[in-house]
């Protein structure tokens, strides 16, 4: 009889935990008996983990074969422990030393003849086997640009179990990732492009400079989606604890580009009105899996043509709007995944949608119920709306509007300044600062915040479109270069809140 141990990684959302497998080899009916809740991917690894070892020309035994993942208590679920289950194996049939086997984590999935194929989440596995302590970790040879991201324990590629075996008893080198960078990627098209539409061009302002939800209501072909296309480029770049939970998310939903470098780009994701709520918030079958949300964490979501979107998809963005995260309940388990996103909405005015309003052969009825598809709990989570109007000329105008640079110079100041108020609270942005604070530790003299009592007893406004509108004043007290709000500021923010630009 024999006994060994191996460490693999299981994976609960972008949560790694590293697990710990026992292989015990003899003294019963030759069989292979995986105990420690598997799911139906990793019950069936005994018969690839089987095969690769007898294909890699290694004696498999013929006795009887208990494998303990623990904690028992936490599911398991992949192919990633294929390989740290066949070197359990030979390990507990003495063909590989124990001691080569601690601090080490192995992780990948095995074809028949013994290959090493790649693993969705190497990244965020990287990260728990760094917290737990473990200083080597060996992965498929594919996985190793996304290996670079993560510094602080050692990692080694294979394409093979031998090379696996020989890398453990001493007799082979493996690979190495090389020296990560950050990749900017091609820069948005410019804001200079877009004629006309002030308003909506000073909302997508206020919406980079504050981190706010916005809306644009207009005719089709009056720039709407030009504008949100156009919406990254006045962010700031990404800080590297923010590219790097990015990058955690892209892995585990098998997105993350190739090339060993970490994106700084905030994400632009722009899903179709078709999509389902699996698509949108995330799910599927076993361990849920991060949808749009989360893959457009700290960057924009943008639903074109929203009133398209099935009402129940909208509304189940409430929840990370307010919250900055997603949790998803299966019952093989419940995930909670990041999702601070900012949400870009347009909309057309009606369902005919002609280039001008006076064309309209909606009756109001029609336009009424096509609007409001976008429920009113969702639109109270939208800072700004913005109504656009139609070009009324295409000749080049005397003076082009401002470009994304001279814009995004306005928006990282307001930021900085944003940043210094809130230094030590753990916000970043004017919209992540909670009500309270502004109403007690900020609050504002009773004659500034005077049009915002006066919507509030007047039915025009929530309390918690009311908390929305003081940091939108609050970022336009920052874009004016103020230290506080004025009443100005306070109804200029009523005024991007107007149900009728909606």
């Amino acid at each position: 009889m024999g006994l060994a141990r191996t460490w693999a990684v299981a994976l609960l959302g972008v949560e790694g935990h590293v697990v710990e497998i026992e292989a015990d080899v003899g003294g019963g009916l030759p069989g292979v008996h995986i105990v420690g809740l598997p799911d139906a991917a990793l019950h069936e690894s005994k018969d690839r983990v089987r095969a690769a070892i007898v294909n890699c020309e290694r004696d498999w035994p013929n006795e009887r074969i208990v494998l303990a993942l623990s904690p028992a208590t936490l599911r398991k679920a992949g192919s990633g422990f294929d390989l740290a289950l066949a070197v359990g194996i030979l390990a507990a049939k003495e063909l590989i030393p124990q001691e080569v086997l601690n601090g080490t984590v192995l992780l990948g999935e095995l074809a028949l003849d013994g290959r090493l194929r790649p693993v969705r989440g190497v990244l965020p596995c990287l990260l728990a086997a760094r917290a737990a302590g473990m200083r080597r970790v060996v992965i498929p040879e594919a996985a190793l640009d996304e290996a670079a991201l993560v510094g602080g324990v050692e990692v080694f590629g294979a394409s093979t179990l031998p090379e696996v075996l020989g890398f453990l008893m001493g007799d082979v080198k493996l690979r190495r990732p090389g020296t990560p960078t950050d990749r900017e990627g091609p820069e948005p098209p410019d804001l200079a492009d877009v004629v006309g539409q002030d308003d909506a061009r000073h909302a997508l302002e206020i919406a980079a400079a504050g981190g706010h939800h916005l809306l644009f209501v207009g005719p089709p072909g009056t720039g709407k989606t030009m504008l949100a296309q156009r919406f990254v480029g006045l962010l700031p770049r990404l800080a590297p604890d923010e590219a790097l939970a990015l990058a955690a998310v892209r892995s585990v939903a098998g997105r993350l580009p190739t090339g060993g470098a970490l994106s700084t780009v905030p994400p632009l994701v722009a899903p179709h009105h078709s999509s389902s709520m699996a698509a949108l918030v995330g799910g599927g079958s076993g361990i849920a899996k991060p949808g749009a949300v989360s893959l457009a964490h700290r960057g924009v979501l943008f639903l074109d043509e929203a009133p398209e979107f099935s009402p129940h998809l909208l509304d189940a963005l409430r929840t990370p709007l307010e919250e900055g995260e997603i949790r998803l309940a299966r019952a093989e388990g419940s995930v909670c995944y990041p999702a601070r996103f900012q949400l870009v909405l347009a909309a057309n005015p009606c369902p005919c949608a002609p280039a001008h309003d006076r064309d309209c052969v909606c009756p109001s009825l029609v336009r009424r119920r096509y609007l409001g598809r976008l429920s009113g709990p969702l639109l109270d989570r939208v800072d700004l709306r913005a109504r656009m109007f139609p070009v009324t000329a295409l000749a080049a105008p005397v003076e082009t509007g401002e470009s994304t640079a001279i814009v995004r110079a306005r928006v990282q100041a307001a930021r900085a300044a944003a940043a210094a108020r809130w230094a030590g609270q753990g916000w970043r942005t004017n919209a992540e600062v909670p009500g309270p604070v502004l109403r007690t530790r900020f609050a504002l003299p009773r004659n500034v915040v005077r049009p915002l009592d006066a919507a509030l007893r007047a039915g025009e406004l929530t309390a918690r479109g009311a908390d929305r509108a003081l940091r939108v004043a609050w970022t336009l007290a920052d874009l004016a270069g103020r230290d506080r709000p004025d009443q100005e500021l306070v109804d200029m923010a009523l005024f991007f809140r107007d149900r009728r630009a909606a």
